[in-house]
Formats: C-alpha cells, structure tokens, sequence
C-alpha cells in the first residue's frame, strides 16, 4: 500500500523534471501534503507562501498567465473553505490552468476532527463552473492523474486521502482517461457505485454480500466532472437498485451526481445513498470513524441489504 499524498509528490516532481513549466506552491504544510518531495527536487520551482491561502490561488492565477503550470497544495478544507472565493472569481471564472491538489480530504484526516475534516468538497467543486473534479481511488489512479492534470488546460481539482490504502488493481489507472468510469465487478441485481479510495471498501461489502447470496457489481467512478453519462449508464445496466457510497455528504457528491444522470436519463433505478447524512465529522480513528458513519464495509453490505429489503 502506498500513501496517495506521497505519491502525488513523487509523481509530480517526475513530472516537474521534464516540464519546466510545472511550479508548485504550498501553504506552510509541505511536510504533511509530501510537497517537501517536490521542494527537495525542484527547490528552484518551489514556493513557500505560508498560511495565506487565498494569496496562494491568486499568485498562482497570475503564474498561469505567464505560461507557468501552478500546482496549490494544502489541506482540502483550507481550498474549499478558506480560499473559496479566489478560487471562483480568480480560476475557474478565468479558466486559468491552475491545479488544486487537497490533501487529507474527507473523514480519514489523522484525528483532526471536525474543524480539518471536508466532506462537502465534492459538492463545492462540482457545482463550479469549469472545474475538473478527480477522486484516485489508488496510488496508480493518483499518479496517472497528476499526469493528466499537469498536460490539461484549465482548472483541476484533485481529491487525495492522507492515508495508505490498497491498490484496486482492476482499474486501468495508468493510463487516465477523461471521464472515466471503470467497472470493477459485474453485478446485476445490485450495482454499487463509488469513488476515491472508498472504492477499496465496496469491494469489501460486495465479497461480504456475495457470501449471502447477493451478487453485487461495483462501479469506481474517479472523475466527478466532466462526466461520461454514457459510461455511467453501461456501467450500470439493467440494475433496478443502485447503490451510491461515499465519504462525503450525500448532499450533492457522488450520490447527486449518479441520481441526476440516472434520472435524466429515465432508468427507472431507484437510488440509494450511502454516506455522511448532513452531519460533521469528529475526532478519532479512522476505523470508528468508518464504521460510525457506516463506511466500513460490513456497515455498507448492511446498508445495502436494508435497501433490498
């Protein structure tokens, strides 16, 4: 298992050595982000701004006019929150090609609690204009995004987990595509269908309802905008009940996203949410914040077999 946030930093100073237009600023947390690797690598192209967020965005917007690809590093609340409004008004409005990576995104932020925990940014960037939303769910998933991101024109926001967590193995990763939706396990009566690196424990609550009887497909869907509607529908076929699960609020992430493509489309499958239901976080381990907010894959294969019920 490998931690995503060292392998972004890995991955991007690789890249940052065959592109001399890659920069990268950070947010006095260089130490906790991994973006210390790009600063031990690429000194020259490393920019320490300190605990001044929105002043982060907005040299970056002005590096991007310069021809420069600036990659943000902080903590995912201090994008989505803090710097918020430069973000809206000084990159995605201007379509400058700035890159957001946010570390120690959702629930599982080494016992931060509730102040460091996000579980809205999906939301937040999703609803914003112009902005590619990304969610790895492994290292590799991580390492081909950064690829992508750095040779793409305009804003990306890119969703990483501060912990180590396993390989998904069946997703072709290395080679990214935009709009990607991989089908990590058929299914047919149920399809459960996720994102980032809880990708790994639906596959857990899919081998726990295969031991009962319920075959159970799982659907990984690591780019939350742009979309492909037509890759999410194949994935999802015939299924009368599909399942969305995240760590993330079920308002407006993941969840939102597959009921209004499915919707829109007329399907007829009904939609089922798994995730935090409109309340914060709290500080403690990951395993009891899992299964608390019932994301651990048993808590999933019971959320879903209550749903079949």
């Amino acid at each position: 298992m490998k931690a995503m946030r060292e392998v972004w930093g890995r991955t991007l100073t690789e890249v940052g050595q065959t592109d001399p237009r890659v920069v990268l600023l950070d947010g006095d947390l260089a130490n906790s982000t991994k973006a210390d690797i790009f600063a031990e690598g690429l000194p020259d192209r490393f920019l320490q701004l300190g605990i001044a967020e929105q002043n982060l965005v907005g040299t970056a917007a002005g590096l991007s006019t310069m021809g420069y690809v600036p990659w943000l590093s902080s903590f995912t609340v201090f994008f989505t929150h803090r710097a918020l409004d430069p973000i809206r008004m000084l990159v995605a409005q201007t379509g400058a090609n700035v890159k957001i990576a946010a570390a120690y995104s959702g629930l599982l932020t080494g016992l931060t609690g509730k102040t460091h925990q996000d579980v809205q940014d999906l939301a937040i960037m999703r609803a914003m204009p112009g902005m590619v939303v990304l969610a790895p769910g492994d290292a590799a998933e991580c390492a081909a995004m950064v690829r992508w991101a750095t040779d793409h024109d305009g804003p990306v926001y890119l969703r990483l987990a501060r912990d180590p967590a396993p390989e998904l193995g069946m997703v072709p990763a290395d080679d990214y595509t935009d709009g990607a939706v991989h089908v990590v396990r058929p299914g047919r009566r149920v399809v459960l269908v996720s994102t980032g690196v809880q990708t790994v424990r639906v596959l857990e609550a899919a081998d726990l309802l295969a031991a009962s009887g319920v075959d159970a497909g799982v659907v990984h869907v690591p780019c939350l905008k742009p979309l492909d509607d037509r890759r999410l529908l194949d994935a999802v076929g015939a299924a009368s009940l599909v399942v969305t699960v995240e760590e993330h609020t079920v308002l407006g992430g993941l969840g939102g996203l597959v009921a209004e493509v499915l919707g829109e489309h007329g399907t007829g499958a009904r939609v089922h949410r798994v995730g935090l239901r409109d309340v914060w976080g709290e500080s403690a381990p990951n395993d009891f914040l899992l299964d608390r907010y019932g994301l651990s894959g048993p808590r999933v294969a019971e959320a879903v077999r209550a749903a079949l019920a």
